[in-house]
């Protein structure tokens, strides 16, 4: 018996870029939210073919449904914080759930019943349903979506029996219930939502044959801010933005984005190849931590919620049918697969032609790791003075000062009762990770550690963090603590003086400093500046004097300046790197990524060389050179990837022997010019 009413339509692979050309004119392909119409035909025959896994995992889908299962609509639904309260929620993932098995029953088998039963699902809730409330209501939409859509999609393009009256109705749901809700995402939350929010918008897109609609979507998973985009959560070791949360909201969140892949991939979008096959180093990163692989992590990763999901058999089909191995991941599935039902059903695509894997995949080397290290890297002499927590290092400094001393900061939290003093002729390093400066808030003072004089010189500091958090108990949920949402003035590093290379020879080396709400480090007049395999990150708040003006590394009249192997990221509202009034600069080997403003900015600066970096993710350029009153001159960049920018790859007005050659460029903006705008009007920037 034929159930399908409308013809299949050619599926081509393209990838984004080249689907933004032509995506508009585009029609949608039906069935077309999970699996195409050939992908459903495939499933179909393995299954009746007696076939493994799809043998086994049909025959648990059908236990798991029950076709008695009493669904329940209601008007409003309301999930709180991990579930309470709860008024209809559950009614309605199970309903959804439900549905979207009996569908696929339905369509390998042909028993009425079970289209009957999804058909009644979507029916009782399309005319009762009015809104959603709480704390997970996006996120509940977000859970949902997807999976009454992909049932929709079935039932429509098959001869169920869903009747035009009823499949209208659904329609007028979701673009009157669900939409409304989702369609300003919640980049603000941990990024599971977005991903959620993204895969439901997509196949609501695909439903309502909306291409505008499903553009927005795959430009949110590409360029959204704070924690929205597959950058945002996919950092580019593999490392997660919920890593030090916990796994189970790690692979939920990987989960949503892997779907929102999928469901692009129907369509003929590859999000899944983006930025080194940037979704495989996610699953990879967590899935060899699950199967007792510890990888490096900015911050700890967390132990808790070790159980592996059912997330992995379509994300390692899907890469080993590209020629991908992930060895992690597919141990992952091989896990989870004796238990599995739906998941395996719908995890293999329709063959095309076989690709064995030849491949695997590596995080990026560039910069990382970096930052203080388990173990301090630099060598101590044997003549240093130790400071244990509770003793005071500004005593110990001034005692080194001016004798090319040495102070070591031992393992522990040092509660600094002031602001530190930094005199000349001394280096402060720690004993890694585990050494941290933190200025006691109740002190009133804001900045960490300060120049003891105008004219300090010879200083180094390296192997310890400086914490910028109003505690440094990071808690179980670090984005609940990202300087962004804190209200407290915190400064780390702030060397300033008076006049041009006043002071000299100041080295930062394997040094972390995150979480200020002012400037990470910030130093001006001072002549050769050597930054070294450093982790500024979540430093530039919006905290007085205002949002864009203080960043995770400021540098303002300074000349001989060294920024190599560095992570410069996800400052809330500054640039990874500034530069004002700065000469001889070179930007090597760093990571500048995810920032609400630039990657790097440079300012009425001279003799500046860019390369070999990573410029990814950040809300505005790459790289903006701006005009204020004489412009930059003699700028060199050169040999950087610049991918996944919201704006600009490499933005520049009225410089001077702009240099910009041999740069790998990717996903900059929403069009096919956002690589590079080289102006020589004298454009100033007003806002952006």
């Amino acid at each position: 018996m034929s159930r399908i009413l409308c013809s299949s339509i050619l599926f081509v692979l393209i990838g984004f870029i080249c689907s933004a050309q032509t995506s508009s004119e585009r029609k949608f392909i039906h069935p077309g939210v999970d699996q195409t119409l050939s992908d459903l035909e495939y499933m179909k025959k393995q299954v009746l073919a007696g076939e493994s896994p799809w043998k086994e995992a049909f025959g648990r889908l059908k236990v798991a449904t029950d076709l008695q299962f009493d669904i329940k609509p209601f008007a409003h639904v309301v999930r709180g914080p991990y579930g309470k309260p709860n008024i209809g929620g559950d009614d309605l993932s199970k309903g959804s759930n439900l549905a979207y098995n009996c569908a696929l029953i339905w369509y390998i088998t042909g028993d009425r019943p079970y289209a009957d039963k999804a058909i009644e699902a979507l029916n009782k809730w399309s005319p009762v349903l009015w809104d959603f409330d709480y704390n997970d209501a996006k996120l509940l939409a977000g859970w949902t979506g997807h999976l009454l859509c992909n049932t929709a999609e079935i039932l429509r393009y098959t001869d169920s029996g869903w009747k035009q009256n009823e499949i209208d109705r659904f329609s007028q749901m979701l673009m009157t219930v669900y939409y409304p809700l989702m369609r300003f995402y919640y980049p603000q939350a941990n990024g599971n939502w977005d991903g959620a929010i993204i895969h439901s918008i997509l196949a609501i897109a695909i439903f309502t044959d909306n291409r505008e609609m499903f553009n927005n979507a795959v430009d949110h998973f590409l360029h959204s801010p704070v924690n929205g985009s597959i950058f945002k959560y996919i950092y580019p070791s593999g490392q997660c933005q919920e890593s030090m949360r916990d796994q189970g909201h790690v692979q939920l969140g990987l989960g949503e984005f892997a779907g929102a892949a999928r469901v692009a991939w129907t369509q003929g979008v590859d999000l899944f190849s983006v930025a080194n096959n940037r979704i495989a180093l996610g699953y990879e990163y967590t899935a060899q931590f699950l199967n007792g692989k510890t990888p490096q992590c900015y911050g700890k990763i967390s132990e808790r919620a070790k159980v592996i999901r059912d997330d992995y058999e379509y994300v390692y089909r899907h890469y080993a049918s590209q020629g991908i191995d992930l060895p992690y991941t597919g141990m992952a599935a091989d896990s989870a697969r004796p238990k599995a039902s739906r998941s395996v059903l719908t995890a293999f695509r329709s063959p095309s032609k076989k690709i064995n894997p030849l491949a695997t995949i590596s995080p990026s080397s560039i910069a990382y790791p970096a930052g203080a290290m388990n173990l301090a890297i630099t060598k101590t002499p044997g003549n240093a003075i130790r400071v244990t927590p509770g003793q005071s290092i500004q005593t110990a400094l001034d005692e080194a000062a001016g004798k090319n001393g040495w102070v070591i900061a031992t393992a522990g939290i040092h509660k600094l009762i002031a602001t530190l003093k930094i005199p000349s002729g001394i280096t402060l390093s720690g004993e890694g990770l585990e050494t941290v400066l933190f200025l006691d808030p109740a002190s009133g003072l804001r900045d960490a550690v300060v120049n003891a004089s105008d004219d300090m010189h010879d200083i180094t500091i390296c192997d310890l963090v400086v914490e910028g958090a109003p505690d440094t108990d990071p808690g179980s949920d670090p984005n609940s603590r990202r300087s962004y949402r804190s209200g407290a003035n915190r400064g780390g590093i702030i060397f300033l003086s008076q006049h041009e290379n006043q002071m000299s020879n100041i080295t930062l080396r394997n040094l972390t400093v995150k979480n200020c709400t002012y400037n990470g480090v910030f130093i001006n007049a001072t002549t050769n500046v050597n930054i070294i395999c450093c982790d500024f990150n979540e430093n530039g708040a919006s905290v007085v004097p205002g949002p864009r003006l203080q960043h995770n590394l400021l540098l303002t009249h300074c000349s001989k300046i060294d920024i190599r192997e560095s992570r410069m990221d996800t400052s809330p509202n500054g640039c990874g790197i500034a530069l004002t009034e700065c000469i001889d600069v070179s930007v090597a080997s760093c990571e500048l990524a995810r920032n609400a403003w630039s990657g790097l900015l440079i300012t009425e600066s001279r003799e500046i060389a860019v390369s070999g970096n990573l410029l990814e993710a950040n809300d505005a350029n790459g790289i903006l050179i701006q005009y204020l009153f004489n412009g930059s001159g003699n700028v060199k960049i050169n040999d950087n990837l610049i991918h996944y920018n919201a704006g600009f790859g490499v933005e520049s007005y009225a410089g001077k022997n702009i240099n910009v050659f041999r740069n790998r460029y990717a996903g900059n903006g929403t069009d096919l010019k956002s690589d590079k705008k080289i102006s020589a009007e004298k454009t100033i920037i007003m806002h952006q």
